[in-house]
């Protein structure tokens, strides 16, 4: 075949061009993404249960699930959470589960349980949606909030409907509403209750359809329609009239108002009441064309937005994968110019050129195979795609020399050609399958990160395998063509000569002598190596040379996430927002003249009240600040040192439970720090988890501690009195009646475009805002009579915990934190939490069970499996090079190189210190050789 490929006049060519297409046409194909999916499929069973404390869900309904699921296959884990009238089962699948069967087996057994309470609404069991976020456009114009949410409505449909993007929401709003605060004094005076007027209300407030009415020429629809849709309208309704024709209308007794149900559901932009377009992806997007087509129309409405209206696009993920990819492409031509400069010292320039030109062939078919096999452009089959650079260039390197070497020998050219191929065969073609056994077995890594690193060999080696074809075919032609041209001068002249004279005399004078020293004196040789392999281990078990799992990449946005007390009011929120936001404006002042950034360093600041992600709950005390950076490609700060930095000014406060300073976790290895603590009693949990805290905050370097197990609002529990029956009241009564004037009733929902609205009665917030008022609350009676609810009902106050997490049927807490790696180490932390702390924790609270989670679970994952694998590919690379060698002796030593290696990596790392992650960082490199 060789000979039929290097004397054949086209077909090289055809084959060249044939890749080049296949990978061009297979570009709009291939997804782009920042990691490859990697988490197992979850499937959640959520039942609502009104009123119900977080106790009485979990024995109710969280128990009574668990046993439901327990003796289905496939499950890895199962997680329940009980809050006040809510109990949610997420069931964690593994990797090989048939998900579909899965669902419809843990639906049948949910809805198979005959013991739920009566009270429950139906059970909606699911797969969980995978969404992976894009990028956000932050609206902000100064308008009332319901405009606001109109305009963001309307904007969110025409980029549904006229740029294509599927998956868009709108965020920083609550439900909405048309809420009717009733006076109090006035509900007393007409003896009406909460419930009553929203009763009228509902009455009142009806579109209904009525039937048909048949003419003789044609029918017509009946249809009675009363409905009020805005508050002037709503406040005509007639509550109350009597026999002389006076009526008491609505807006006689209370304040209406168009608005959302709560207050701190809200987002400031740049200190701007905003609406933020949530864009996402599921599986099958691509991420940069979404980003693409977000950009284009926010460029197009931005030639048409209403004065004092802006847009602008903000938490942008997508920026970390083009940034990463450019990077790439930057890189890739780069190689293919350095490659070809290396090649024409040594070469002629045509004879260079065609070397080079292998490396654009090679990628253009693997980007046509990984389309065919599903993979996606993402940052670890970059990473993979950089590494095939060097392993390419030199299958076609040591291809060119031979042929080259035979040249020199007086062979004609295609007997050079032909010779040199063969002569290199063997070597390349062990080392590709080398390459097939060592890294190929990085395919089957267990847990999330060994399923993130799965795709780097994928990649890689589909790219070596047309690397093959481009080497013993295409490019033998090419080199034969060029030498029955030109052959390979030798320059006496010139630049060129000069450096190849250079070189000989180091071949000869210097390398040569340095090599015959050290095979005279191969002992001392070998000894002094070996020394220095463990001088090198000493790096690491002296903590010089930290060792990472998964290293962050240095993104572009820094967050503040502030949990206060349960129980908080907006406004000290607020005020806590508005001073980590006052703290980061001015480090990023500093930082900006400080390293000489080309722009602010800060572009955009968003404060969105009502969530954080570390907190699993939501409410007034909840919120997060989040800052858009200068990309990490152009800027001269490193985030780290930022977030140290914003941390430090902000200082310590004494409100928050928790304020965390970080950036939005990316990639599969979780948090640094997590541990699961799990025991029967609740306040043990919480005693031991603050115990931990307390231990883990000794370190310096691990930050951002808290657990996801916190006391809630005070409470006021109400009873009733002994002998409160004699006022024929019972507790359903005063429970619906209380319910009713303080969290609301619902008296009509109906639809204005793409929105809900729902109608919201409850008494005045000012009226009801105190004690004294719940404790003369009037109860009405049967009878119509009112009696204040103290002199029917005991108050008493207690405070229970906000949620309840069970996790394999266990009640668990889980204690998280962060490690900043330039100060501090996860493993060097994580043992000794294990081996000094947790046995003596353990003591303390008997019967207390522990678990890892995040970093140290898929580290020990992925050590376990690598090492087996890595036993696997070992093996695999000594029996080919025993094969080829005929020996089992000569193996021996050329896998010596593995460890020895080892030398290298381990004092880079120890010179070059702990790095930011602008680039694709490995930390291990497995070192591939030629064997001739």
């Amino acid at each position: 075949m060789l000979n039929y490929f290097i004397r054949h006049p086209t077909l090289a060519n055809l084959v060249m061009v044939s890749f080049i297409l296949l990978g061009l046409t297979s570009l709009s194909t291939l997804k782009r993404e920042t990691f490859p999916e990697f988490t197992n499929p979850f499937i959640i069973a959520t039942v609502v249960y009104p009123g119900a404390s977080p106790s009485e869900v979990e024995e109710s309904l969280c128990m009574r699930m668990e046993d439901a699921v327990d003796g289905l296959s496939s499950i890895e884990e199962t997680r329940c959470e009980a809050i006040e009238g809510l109990g949610s089962l997420v069931v964690k699948l593994d990797g090989n589960a048939d998900v579909g069967r899965m669902l419809v087996d843990i639906q049948t057994e949910i809805n198979a349980i005959k013991d739920f309470p009566e009270q429950i609404e139906p059970p909606v069991v699911k797969e969980m949606d995978w969404a992976e976020p894009v990028v956000d456009i932050a609206i902000s114009a100064p308008a009332s909030w319901p405009d606001l949410k109109a305009y963001a409505e309307e904007l969110k449909h025409i980029l549904k409907v006229d740029y294509g993007v599927a998956m868009v929401s709108v965020s920083g709003f609550s439900d909405h509403q048309l809420r009717v605060e009733l006076d109090h004094t006035a509900l007393r005076r007409l003896n009406l209750s909460v419930n009553d007027v929203a009763s009228t209300i509902s009455q009142q407030n009806i579109n209904l359809p009525a039937g048909t009415i048949e003419l003789t020429d044609k029918n017509l629809l009946i249809r009675f329609d009363q409905r009020k849709r805005d508050p002037v309208a709503l406040a005509k309704t007639v509550i109350a009239s009597d026999n002389n024709g006076s009526v008491v209308y609505l807006g006689d007794i209370a304040t209406i108002s168009d608005r959302f149900e709560l207050d701190e559901e809200k987002i400031l932009f740049n200190n701007l009441p905003s609406a933020v377009l949530k864009i996402s992806k599921n599986k099958a997007d691509d991420a940069l064309r979404i980003k693409q087509s977000v950009q284009q129309f926010v460029d197009d409405q931005r030639l048409i937005t209403p004065e004092g209206v802006s847009l602008t696009l903000t938490n942008d993920m997508s920026s970390l994968l083009s940034d990463r990819l450019n990077m790439m492409l930057k890189n890739g031509w780069q190689g293919i110019i350095l490659v070809f400069l290396s090649m024409w010292l040594f070469f002629s320039l045509r004879y260079s050129f065609w070397i080079a030109a292998g490396l654009p062939v090679a990628f253009m078919g693997g980007l046509f195979l990984m389309s065919v096999f599903g993979l996606s452009i993402n940052i670890m089959t970059l990473v993979g795609l950089l590494m095939a650079i060097g392993i390419m260039m030199d299958d076609a390197i040591v291809i060119a020399e031979s042929i080259a070497a035979h040249l020199e020998r007086g062979l004609s050219a295609d007997q050079a050609v032909v010779k040199g191929v063969k002569k290199a065969a063997p070597g390349v073609i062990s080392s590709f399958f080398t390459t097939i056994f060592v890294l190929g077995s990085l395919m089957w890594l267990d847990g999330q990160m060994g399923a993130v690193l799965s795709v780097v060999p994928m990649a890689l080696l589909l790219v070596l395998c047309i690397s093959l074809v481009e080497a013993f075919l295409i490019l033998p032609n090419h080199l034969r063509h060029t030498l029955q041209h030109k052959g390979i001068e030798r320059p006496t002249s010139g630049f060129k000569a000069k450096f190849l004279n250079a070189f000989e005399n180091f071949r000869l004078n210097k390398l040569v002598p340095a090599v015959a020293f050290v095979v005279k004196w191969r002992y001392v040789s070998l000894g002094a190596t070996f020394g220095l392999l463990l001088l090198s281990f000493s790096l690491v078990i002296s903590g010089l040379v930290k060792f990472t799992a998964f290293p962050e990449l240095d993104g572009d946005i820094a967050e503040a996430r502030i949990i206060l007390p349960p129980g908080s009011s907006l406004s000290q929120t607020e005020t806590l927002v508005t001073e980590i936001v006052n703290a980061a404006q001015q480090v990023g002042e500093r930082f900006t003249q400080d390293n000489n950034e080309p722009q602010t360093l800060i572009h955009d600041i968003t404060a969105q009240y009502n969530f954080n992600a570390d907190a699993g709950e939501s409410g007034p005390h909840v919120a997060t600040v989040r800052l858009d950076l200068l990309s990490a490609e152009v800027r001269n700060s490193y985030i780290e040192d930022f977030i140290a930095a914003w941390r430090e000014q902000v200082g310590e406060q004494a409100l928050p439970l928790a304020l965390a300073f970080t950036q939005p976790t990316m990639g599969p290895a979780g948090r640094a720090i997590e541990v699961r603590l799990q025991h029967s009693n609740l306040d043990t949990l919480k005693s031991a988890s603050v115990e931990l805290q307390a231990y883990l905050g000794k370190f310096q370097g691990v930050n951002s501690i808290l657990d996801d197990m916190r006391p809630g609002k005070e409470e006021v529990v109400i009873s009733l009195r002994g002998g409160a029956e004699s006022f024929m009241v019972n507790g359903q009564m005063v429970a619906e009646q209380l319910r009713a004037s303080y969290q609301g009733v619902i008296a009509d929902e109906f639809q204005i475009g793409p929105e809900n609205m729902q109608i919201d009665v409850r008494l005045n917030k000012q009226q009801s805002g105190s004690l004294q008022a719940l404790a003369n609350f009037p109860i009405v009676l049967a009878d119509g009579q009112q009696v204040p609810l103290s002199s029917i009902a005991n108050i008493e106050y207690q405070r229970a915990y906000v949620r309840i997490q069970r996790i394999n049927s266990l009640r668990t807490v889980t204690v998280m934190a962060d490690v900043d790696t330039r100060v501090a180490n996860t493993n060097e932390v994580m043992q000794l939490v294990q081996k000094t702390f947790l046995p003596e924790l353990q003591k303390q609270f008997p019967g207390l069970r522990v678990d890892f989670e995040g970093e140290a679970k898929e580290s020990a994952k992925v050590g376990a499996s690598l090492s087996k694998s890595f036993a696997i590919g070992i093996f695999g690379v000594f029996a080919i090079l025993s094969f080829q060698f005929r020996s089992y002796l000569e193996p021996v030593v050329v896998l010596t190189v593995i460890p020895m290696a080892l030398i290298g990596v381990l004092w880079g790392q120890f010179f070059i210190g702990p790095q930011p992650k602008h680039a694709l960082n490995t930390r291990v490199y497995l070192p591939s050789g030629y064997c001739d």
